[in-house]
């Protein structure tokens, strides 16, 4: 209970510090950010002094508290190409959270000193492992104080977004309905528990150990197996005699393809790209893949449900910005429940 206090304590402190700094003191020239010079292991990730980038009409400058660690950030530095053309030095990460420091000046919807989060996908103006971001605008959004501080905001976009719209989107689940969510201990399993929680569904979650399947439960599910020790498809059908009306894959591997076998007939299956091996129709079932997408809407439609959920964010673990490669050791290492953030400022 005291750690927990002197972390809102902390986090406090820091959004005030954030805000004042944004709105008094002048933006650098240079900023401290975590580059890739070449593809390979977790040593490529190398601190360095580079430009802080120019702002255009319709972006805007955050002043980086948190920022998000993901696997794919892992897949891009070991050389995955994400889309488009890649240049180096390479600053990866795709959300955080911060402060607003400077204004394109075609931006309304924002002041200086707002305090932000935002999930850019392969931004051409480099990632969030920095001291400053340039994002467009569009995709940066206020987020909810409460239940999100700083720290819990830098965790969520890309993993908020990515779970919402496979629930509430692309699986449209309905209150009253069999849900089973395949990854469920992962940084986007821990949010989709909530979120199908939040729309009245029971749910399934396959996770991963001990630790996983007991965090699982804490999130809410209703039913819990260990992915890698119990039989999830025969768990599917003593949770719901018939099969289970809607399954969110996020895990990886030989399992993904028993997925479809847990679902009722005419049941649905949805999956973020990414995901292997890739699942194709079956008789009677929908079979939907997805990438999550940021906007306006988009983060208007989380931040309503991010409200309404309470949400709980597990951060498995903290890192400095100067500790990025110790943090993709870590993401390399597997087993990681919930998510992994770099605490920039």
């Amino acid at each position: 209970m005291q750690t927990s206090r002197i972390r809102k304590a902390r986090s406090a402190q820091t959004r005030r510090v954030g805000s004042v700094a944004a709105t008094r003191y002048p933006v650098p020239k240079t900023m401290r950010a975590i580059a890739v010079e070449r593809y390979g292991g977790p040593d490529v990730l190398t601190l360095e002094e580079l430009p802080v980038p120019e702002l255009g009409p319709k972006e805007v400058l955050i002043a980086v508290h948190t920022a998000g660690v993901g696997g794919w950030d892992a897949d891009i530095r070991e050389g995955w190409n994400p889309g488009g053309r890649i240049r180096f030095p390479l600053v990866l990460g795709t959300d955080g959270s911060g402060t607003i420091a400077q204004l394109g000046s075609r931006v309304r919807r924002f002041k200086m000193g707002d305090e932000v989060y935002s999930y850019s996908w392969n931004n051409p103006k480099g990632g969030f492992y920095a001291q400053y971001v340039v994002v467009s605008a569009e995709l940066v959004a206020p987020f909810p104080q409460p239940p999100l501080d700083f720290e819990h905001a830098g965790a969520v976009p890309t993993t908020g977004l990515t779970a919402l719209q496979g629930i509430a989107d692309h699986l449209d689940v309905q209150t009253g309905e069999h849900v089973m969510i395949h990854g469920a201990s992962g940084a986007v399993g821990t949010l989709a528990i909530q979120f199908a929680k939040e729309r009245g569904a029971k749910v399934l979650a396959v996770a991963s150990g001990r630790d996983g399947t007991a965090l699982a439960r804490r999130l809410g599910a209703d039913a819990v197996v260990d992915g890698h020790r119990d039989d999830f498809v025969e768990a599917a059908f003593k949770f719901a005699l018939k099969g289970v009306d809607a399954v969110l894959v996020l895990g990886s591997g030989d399992s993904v393809l028993r997925c479809l076998d847990a679902l009722r007939q005419g049941g649905r299956l949805a999956y973020p790209n990414g995901v292997e091996p890739t699942l194709k129709k079956g008789h009677g079932l929908r079979v939907i893949a997805y990438d999550a997408k940021a906007g306006i809407r988009e983060f208007e439609k989380l931040n309503r449900t991010v409200r309404k959920a309470n949400l709980q964010v597990p951060i498995a673990a903290e890192f400095s910005l100067d500790q990025a490669a110790e943090a993709h050791r870590r993401i390399d290492q597997g087993h990681v429940l919930g998510k992994i953030v770099l605490l920039v400022r």
